[in-house]
């Protein structure tokens, strides 16, 4: 059986540090999705570790590390994020695998990333510029480079053509971007040879026999479902299904072999770049949790806008994925409040609703809150639930009451050992 650990508001859940907390308990963490445009943040023993494409469970002596066919893949990035992990004498060619299916990011597929953003001037939404979208769309439109490509004779050739085909679309975009393409293409194919040092593998087949012989699993998902290019807020999303859904797509596990899904959340919320967001504070209590909590993308260092708990939002992503547990991440950065808000239903075109609907923009919605009194106490030296303020406690068993899930984890720092389980 496999167990799944996803995000459930708009990513930047703190979903690094809980695998990071889980993966001891696990033979294999999986990647199902996304790409370079997920940092996953870790921290232990003073040290603070992004990973952006390798799988959370690296730096566990034990775990084996696969990065699935629905990852996309840019060598460049990976190969920096290879040479960050050097100083840690990890066995990477043993512990770290590469489904052969995953796609591969190329130097064309950022410019066009940027070409398309530019083009699109105000209407923009938000890209990270990674090349994350164009990859996949020459996945869907069946135009591109996979992993198990590099092993082929006329891989170089197969480049050429998709590169000259992305040029000629940077072409049509007609905007004014300066690019040297041999200087990226040289770095690309070091990156390359890079990558030929691991392990290529038929990963849903290695999937299988590792189900089979009990080995367990934990899938580990990037950015949140609020992201989801079906369920999340489009076009404001990612390119890829964040949800559960996708863990099956991504690394060919059958929907019957999962067990356990772990949803995680912040105990209020936040989303980087353009789009909806109903809860958004834009007084002082938003800049207090983005202080506080470092809001700022592990990746593109970009600031996140801040604001209160969003059940709503939270009970569609709890029903999409079917989570079975969840885990309340950043609990500390509340202390100080004197009122906090949850959204419990949001007034939509005159009428009280309590699902997500179709269009969550502004002029068609507003949140109703509810108010709980806050707690003043720091939380981050707190070992046991026992001990955390009463009106935290409140706090989190009305979530519960209203989710109808169990909050099993409550983060109280970014340590992994700042970690209350329930």
């Amino acid at each position: 059986m496999a167990d799944l650990l996803l995000g459930l508001q708009w990513g930047d859940e703190g979903k690094g540090k809980i695998v990071d907390v889980l993966t001891q308990n696990y033979d294999i963490i999986a990647r199902f999705q996304g790409g370079p445009n997920a940092g996953h943040t870790l921290e232990f023993d003073g040290i603070k570790h992004v990973l952006r494409t390798i799988p959370s469970g690296i730096f566990h002596p034990n775990a084996i590390n696969l990065i699935g066919n629905g990852v996309v893949i840019d060598p460049v990035v990976f190969k920096s994020e290879l040479e960050g992990l050097a100083r840690f004498n990890i066995d990477l060619p043993k512990k770290l695998l590469l489904s052969r299916k995953a796609h591969l990011i190329l130097p064309t597929h950022r410019l066009l990333d940027a070409a398309s953003e530019t083009a699109k001037g105000k209407a923009k939404i938000g890209s990270t510029l990674k090349g994350i979208g164009p990859t996949y769309m020459d996945k869907t439109g069946r135009n591109g480079l996979r992993i198990g490509d590099i092993e082929l004779a006329d891989f170089k050739d197969r480049y050429r053509a998709l590169a000259e085909k992305h040029e000629a679309m940077i072409a049509f975009y007609d905007v004014n971007i300066q690019y040297n393409l041999p200087e990226l293409e040289k770095e690309f194919f070091e990156a390359i040879e890079t990558l030929k040092q691991l392990q290529f593998i038929d990963s849903e087949e290695y999937l299988a026999q590792a189900q089979q012989d009990g080995k367990s699993i934990l899938c580990e998902g990037a950015q949140g479902s609020l992201l989801d290019v079906d369920f999340g807020t489009y076009p404001f999303v990612t390119s890829s299904n964040t949800t559960a859904a996708g863990a099956c797509t991504g690394l060919g596990i059958a929907p019957n072999k999962i067990k356990e899904v772990y949803g995680i959340f912040k105990a209020y919320t936040t989303r980087v770049g353009s789009g909806p967001f109903p809860t958004e504070d834009f007084g002082n209590d938003g800049d207090t949790m983005a202080k506080v909590g470092n809001e700022f993308g592990s990746v593109t260092g970009r600031k996140r806008r801040c604001g209160w708990l969003d059940l709503v939002a939270l009970k569609y992503a709890v029903q999409i994925n079917g989570v079975t547990q969840l885990m309340m991440m950043k609990a500390d950065v509340l202390s100080g409040f004197e009122t906090l808000k949850v959204c419990t239903a949001y007034q939509y075109r005159g009428e009280p609703i309590a699902h997500m609907p179709y269009n969550i923009e502004p002029e068609n919605l507003s949140p109703i809150y509810r108010e709980f009194k806050g707690w003043q106490a720091d939380l981050t030296g707190m070992s046991a639930y026992e001990s955390l303020p009463i009106e935290l406690t409140q706090y989190i068993e009305f979530i519960e009451n209203e989710i109808q899930v169990p909050i099993k984890i409550v983060s109280v720092g970014p340590d992994r050992k700042q970690t209350i389980v329930r």
